[in-house]
C-alpha cells in the first residue's frame, strides 16, 4: 500500500480459479495492498474455484459473521470411483463391478442426506485434532480418528445424471465437506464416490456473477485502483443482520467502550452498528438487560 492510501476497511469477492489455495489468494490481496490484515471466509480446495469472500482491514473481524451466511455449490461427482481424499487430488481407484444405481435411487438416498445431519469430515481435510491437520497426518498414512460435526444442507438437488457422472446443487452450512456428500451419498447407494468438479456460487449475498477475477501477482498502480473499486464496505458483511443507528452522543460512549441502553423492544443478541455518518462503528453485543457494547469497535480510542 503506497504511503498516500488510506488504510482500506471492507469486503471482497474473488472468483476463486483451480490450481491455488485460499492462502495463495490471501496472500495475492494481501502484497497487492501492502497489508497484512486480510482474510478469507470459508476455504476452498485447490481444485474448486468459485465465490472466495475476502475481508481486509478492519473486516476481518467480521469473518466469523460471514461464515454464518450458507454457502452455495454445483459439484460433479464420478460414481464408482474412491480415493484416499474424496477427490481427483490423489490416486482414484475404480471398482471392477460398480453399482450403477437409478436415478430414483439417488434421488431417494439424497433425501437422507438433506436437514441437520452429523457429518464426518474427510481424511484429508484441513481439519485439526491434537494441533495436527487431518491431511498431513493422512499423506503419512496415519489418518487421524475425526469426530462427526453437526451440520445442516438446505438443499441437495440432482442437477443430472449419466453415469458414471452426477451432477448436483447444494446449499449448505459452513463446515460442511461437499466431497463426503459425495462419499457419503455413494455409500448409500452401495457404491463410491470422487469429487470430479466443484464451483461456490454463492456464500449468503455475495454471487459468482458479482465475482471479480484474482488479481495477478505482479502488482501496478492501475491494478491496485480497479481491485478498490471492487472493495465493498464492512456492512456488505453483516446484510443478515439487523441494523441499529446510533446517534453522536451514544457512538461516543460506545466508541469508549462504555455499555450503551438501547431501547427495550431491542432484543437481538448482536447488531449491526452504524454512526450518523451511515458508516459501520462495529458490532453490538447484547449484555443483557437492554445493554450492549461495541465489539468489535471500528472506532475504537487508545
Amino acid at each position: 500500500m503506497s504511503a498516500e492510501q488510506a488504510p482500506v476497511d471492507g469486503v471482497v469477492v474473488i472468483d476463486k480459479p483451480a490450481g491455488v489455495t485460499s492462502r495463495d489468494v490471501v496472500d495475492r490481496v494481501a502484497r497487492l495492498l501492502g497489508t497484512k490484515a486480510v482474510g478469507h471466509a470459508g476455504t476452498l480446495d485447490p481444485l474448486a474455484t468459485g465465490v472466495m469472500v475476502v475481508c481486509i482491514g478492519r473486516a476481518t473481524k467480521l469473518v466469523d459473521f460471514v461464515h454464518q451466511c450458507p454457502k452455495q455449490y454445483a459439484v460433479t461427482f464420478q460414481l464408482g470411483r474412491s480415493s484416499p481424499s474424496d477427490d481427483l487430488e490423489t490416486e482414484v481407484c475404480v471398482e471392477s463391478a460398480p453399482v450403477q444405481p437409478r436415478l430414483q435411487e439417488i434421488e431417494s438416498a439424497a433425501a437422507d442426506q438433506r436437514g441437520d445431519i452429523l457429518q464426518y469430515p474427510c481424511a484429508y481435510s484441513a481439519k485439526k485434532v491434537d494441533g495436527r491437520r487431518a491431511y498431513k497426518a493422512a499423506r503419512k498414512g496415519r489418518p487421524l480418528a475425526l469426530e462427526p460435526k453437526r451440520i445442516r444442507i438446505e438443499r441437495l438437488t440432482i442437477a443430472r445424471y449419466e453415469w458414471p457422472r452426477l451432477e448436483c446443487e447444494v446449499t449448505c452450512s459452513t463446515g460442511t465437506y461437499i466431497r463426503a456428500i459425495g462419499r457419503d451419498l455413494a455409500a448409500a447407494l452401495g457404491t463410491t464416490a470422487v469429487m470430479e468438479r466443484l464451483v461456490r456460487t454463492a456464500v449468503g449475498p455475495f454471487e459468482l456473477s458479482g465475482a471479480i477475477p484474482l488479481p495477478p501477482a505482479v502488482v501496478s498502480t492501475d491494478l491496485q485502483k480497479e481491485f478498490l473499486a471492487a472493495v465493498q464496505p464492512p456492512l456488505a458483511a453483516v446484510r443478515h443482520l439487523g441494523r441499529f443507528k446510533l446517534d453522536e452522543a451514544a457512538l461516543e460512549e460506545a466508541t469508549w467502550g462504555r455499555h450503551i441502553d438501547l431501547p427495550a423492544t431491542v432484543t437481538t443478541e448482536t447488531l449491526a452498528a452504524v454512526g450518523p455518518d451511515g458508516s459501520m462503528a462495529g458490532i453490538l453485543r447484547r449484555l443483557g438487560h437492554g445493554r450492549y457494547r461495541l465489539r468489535p469497535n471500528f472506532r475504537g480510542r487508545s
